[in-house]
């Protein structure tokens, strides 16, 4: 069992903290809102540490998942960052979503301090962090992955390296990527169902079991064809994640048009209010382009 520090209790960060505990590791939680902390803390025990150099003293891990390059930022190398109190030898592991750059950035910093860095990002979403099983998608040195691993089973149904420092950030982008075809694909389908005085329902029913089936269509047509969308993945991180995306083709050449074109739409559906809806509401776009 491990001595470890998780850094950011959201809708993802506290059930994954409370996945380690739960397997019997020592855990100390850190919040920038007290009160997420001290709740995580009366659910599952533990201890707490107001700054996150306090919570990642002693840790041999210290996990982070927080919001975006600058919190990030913040948690490892801001006023009573974690790098600071963080030993030689331990290990950081991030699970945001964040850009190429700050993940480079902190990997040397950490380097230079004999820290580790490993980007972890995480697919699954709530229900994953909650039940388990998240795909988490690595990229750092073997020897540090090697010790992380096992810890991190502890909320994974699967976790590999894929490479190099940054390949697990690189592999995250590969993921919205597909999700956002995927999502607009659905909608077009139920779109054309409909406008067909089709049943969508019963169209998914048949489509589903064959080639055109996929998470998306499983977990989300009722929801889209009930016009609920107040739930799941919303669209502001979305966009946030496609233009990390956007940003990273920019630098290597990747030809993204399809996710260009899908990303205007998330913008489109920010522009009717819905910043916090699910990323399946591209849906509710088309149902309002014919209204």
């Amino acid at each position: 069992m491990a001595k470890v520090a998780f850094l950011g209790l959201g809708v993802m960060g506290f059930p994954m903290a409370g996945h380690l505990k739960a397997a019997g590791h020592d855990v100390c939680v850190y919040n920038r809102t007290l009160s997420k902390a001290e709740a995580w803390v009366e659910k599952h025990g533990g201890t707490l540490g107001k700054t996150p150099a306090a919570a990642a003293k002693g840790a041999d891990i210290v996990f982070a998942c927080v919001g975006n390059d600058d919190d990030l930022r913040g948690v490892c190398i801001g006023d009573d960052g974690a790098f600071g109190a963080m030993a030689a030898g331990s290990i950081f592991v991030d699970h945001t979503t964040v850009s190429a750059k700050v993940t480079a950035e902190l990997f040397e910093t950490g380097a230079a301090s004999g820290i580790a860095f490993v980007d972890a990002p995480i697919s699954g979403g709530q229900a994953g962090a909650e039940n388990g099983v998240l795909s988490v998608m690595c990229g750092g040195d073997q020897a540090a992955f090697d010790k992380v691993a096992p810890v991190i089973e502890a909320y994974a149904r699967i976790c590999k390296l894929i490479g190099p420092s940054g390949a697990g950030q690189l592999t995250k982008m590969c993921n919205q990527i597909a999700i956002a075809g995927l999502v607009q694909g659905l909608s077009e389908a139920l779109h054309m169902a409909e406008k067909s005085g089709l049943d969508g329902r019963a169209v998914v029913e048949v489509i589903s079991q064959g080639a055109a089936g996929s998470w998306q269509m499983a977990n989300r047509y009722e929801t889209m064809l009930d016009d609920h969308f107040e739930h799941g993945f919303a669209v502001d991180w979305m966009r946030k994640d496609l233009g990390i995306c956007l940003d990273a083709a920019d630098e290597n050449g990747a030809s993204l048009p399809a996710t260009a074109l899908i990303d205007q739409f998330y913008k489109d559906v920010q522009k009717m209010g819905g910043g916090r809806w699910d990323t399946s509401s591209l849906f509710k776009r088309l149902r309002k382009l014919d209204s």
